[in-house]
């Protein structure tokens, strides 16, 4: 992901519209190409005529990244900014709009006009800026771009650097003045932080999943066309011998008769392909699987075709969920392919987003800890929930120390969605053979028999997960930090005290002894969608989600409703209030 240090995020004057029904989808295809264009020229307006609010200022240029027309007239336009022609860290906006297109808010991560001081001017060479960069991040350093940082409530005029290395790629933030380095951040979003993997590996903990071929599994839904063509390529219905999942259906490509590979032409041509042990960020490299059955896998780790049966079936089911739950196409919501390379790298204990070639990247373990891949199918849910928020509010970590781990409440928020809606496509996909939960992991064959959970945060040990706020979340490790934000939203979906589901007992704890009486998990998970696409941004901490998601359930049901009171009674929940929100914002 694009690195940024959160700074204070200014929600100012949201004045959104309510309507009484609960439509969430993204409805941009009822406008037209010269309708959207004219939403961005009005927010754009908008932005530098009410540049005390959204501290535009002469110089800046705004470049729309998504444009989100909602049913009930309301309008947002996501913008990243460049100021004097250099692009601005920590300068992205989401301007407000009414169905006229008149001006209702902004939310802006900036909370400063953007604007280095005039006597900046670079005493580093890009080639300099590129050595450090090479050197902080131990790896082959790229060319080094003029940036204005503006995260942390600086406007510091810095190169930005990528630098490649065994493991993927990382963005470095160099000071064009001072040489200083800035941040060092790891692109790649990781499931298990290093810290976790560490300390695992220290207690000489082994996860043991229960796999194979599974006697049982519904099939999945058919959205593939049947009967017989002779034209191909085509789509074809396919099964897949999964590891975790058992039998599940899978849409092909039949290339010729009696010749199949694993691509999905209903889905945008997804598709996942074998690194072969690879370190490679190009999903181009990898090796298709192909076959002249159609069935993909047994079942066990002994055929290569069985994690990838499981990785197409988890994103499939990912891209389901999200198209028919919110009518988001795609991950980024640009009808575009989701890509999966299995079997990546050597002896790799994880699973990882990679935004360098828009792909998941799964691991098969390290042969001690974790023996079998990583590719369950909340793990797949969670990461590619990380391309939906690269897509959408890029939500940073603060900072990183220098063993990679991330630290900071945006990352930790990041982490949080990212589980929440995990969670939810195994509610969606309602696979007999990994029966929805709010548990996290639990399929990876931990003794804790989970590794995270959101109804109780702090029964995960093993990374020390948190049920409540207090301002030492800013120095939690994101992961653990996680836990402020997934409480809240359990505590939305399903209230507190006692509950089964699915034969998972919950009871879930509230910071001030009060009761919540849970609204459902549909409109729950409706609420944190929307805030995350018009109400959050890069620097969006624990506070501010609160009040993205009382502005996002005041949109969808009203500030009156019963859902809109929740949403403060769950925050409330676990400590976070307009009360206690710090003076001083990281």
């Amino acid at each position: 992901m694009a690195v940024a240090v959160a700074v204070a995020t200014a929600a100012t004057g949201l004045a959104g519209t309510a309507f009484a029904g609960p439509t969430t989808g993204e409805a941009r295809s009822v406008a037209s190409v010269s309708d959207t264009a004219a939403v961005v020229t009005a927010a754009r307006a908008a932005a530098f005529a009410h540049a005390s609010a959204t501290g535009v200022t002469t110089g800046d240029e705004l470049q729309a990244q998504d444009v989100m027309l909602d049913p009930e007239g309301a309008r947002h336009v996501r913008f990243e900014r460049s100021h004097n022609g250099l692009p601005v860290l920590g300068g992205d906006l989401v301007v407000h709009l009414d169905h006229k297109l008149a001006y209702t808010g902004v939310t802006r991560a900036a909370d400063q006009t953007v604007k280095p001081a005039a006597a900046a001017k670079a005493k580093l060479t890009a080639g300099q800026a590129a050595a450090k960069a090479a050197q902080a991040a131990k790896g082959e350093a790229g060319t080094a771009q003029l940036v204005v940082d503006a995260r942390d409530g600086a406007s510091a005029l810095a190169y930005q650097v990528t630098v490649t290395d065994q493991d993927g790629t990382s963005t470095v933030v160099v000071d064009a003045v001072t040489g200083e380095v800035r941040s060092n951040t790891p692109d790649s979003d990781q499931f298990l932080s290093p810290k976790l993997i560490k300390s695992l590996q220290q207690q000489g903990v082994t996860a043991t999943p229960s796999t194979g071929a599974a006697r049982a599994a519904a099939l999945g839904r058919a959205d593939a066309p049947t009967g017989v063509t002779s034209a191909y390529p085509s789509a074809a219905k396919g099964t897949g011998k999964t590891l975790y999942d058992g039998s599940v259906g899978l849409t092909t490509t039949q290339t010729s008769r009696g010749h199949y590979q694993l691509a999905d032409p209903s889905r945008y041509g997804t598709e996942v392909r074998d690194a072969k042990g690879k370190y490679t960020e190009s999903f181009g490299a990898g090796a298709k699987f192909t076959a002249t059955t159609n069935v993909w896998g047994n079942g066990t780790t002994a055929n290569r075709a069985s994690a990838a049966a499981d990785a197409q079936y988890g994103i499939t089911e990912t891209l389901d969920f999200y198209k028919k739950t919110f009518g988001r196409k795609g991950i980024a919501g640009n009808s575009k392919a989701a890509h999966g390379l299995v079997h990546w790298g050597s002896k790799v204990a994880n699973a990882f987003w990679d935004p360098t070639c828009n792909c998941m990247l799964y691991g098969d373990g390290d042969g001690r800890t974790f023996k079998k891949p990583l590719v369950v199918l909340d793990v797949t849910g969670h990461e590619l929930t990380h391309g939906v928020v690269d897509a959408t509010a890029k939500l940073e970590p603060t900072y990183v120390d220098s063993h990679g781990n991330q630290f900071g409440e945006p990352g930790a928020l990041n982490e949080s969605l990212a589980d929440i809606f995990g969670s939810n496509v195994e509610f969606y996909a309602n696979n007999k053979q990994d029966k929805p939960d709010y548990l996290i992991g639990e399929k990876l064959g931990l003794s804790q028999k989970f590794l995270r959970r959101l109804d109780h945060p702090s029964l995960d040990k093993l990374e020390g997960t948190i049920d409540y706020w207090s301002p030492a979340a800013y120095d939690t490790e994101v992961h653990a930090g996680s836990g402020v934000s997934s409480h809240a939203y359990y505590l939305l979906a399903e209230g507190s005290g006692k509950k089964t589901i699915n034969g998972v007992a919950y009871d879930s704890p509230t910071y001030d002894k009060s009761t919540v009486k849970g609204i459902g998990r549909t409109k729950a998970t409706a609420i944190f969608y929307r805030a995350l696409t018009r109400y959050m941004v890069s620097t969006t901490d624990f506070h501010d989600a609160r009040v993205a998601t009382l502005q996002a359930a005041k949109d969808l049901y009203g500030a009156n409703s019963t859902e809109y009171k929740t949403v403060n009674q769950a925050w409330a929940a676990v400590n976070v209030t307009a009360a206690n929100t710090p003076a001083a914002r990281h």
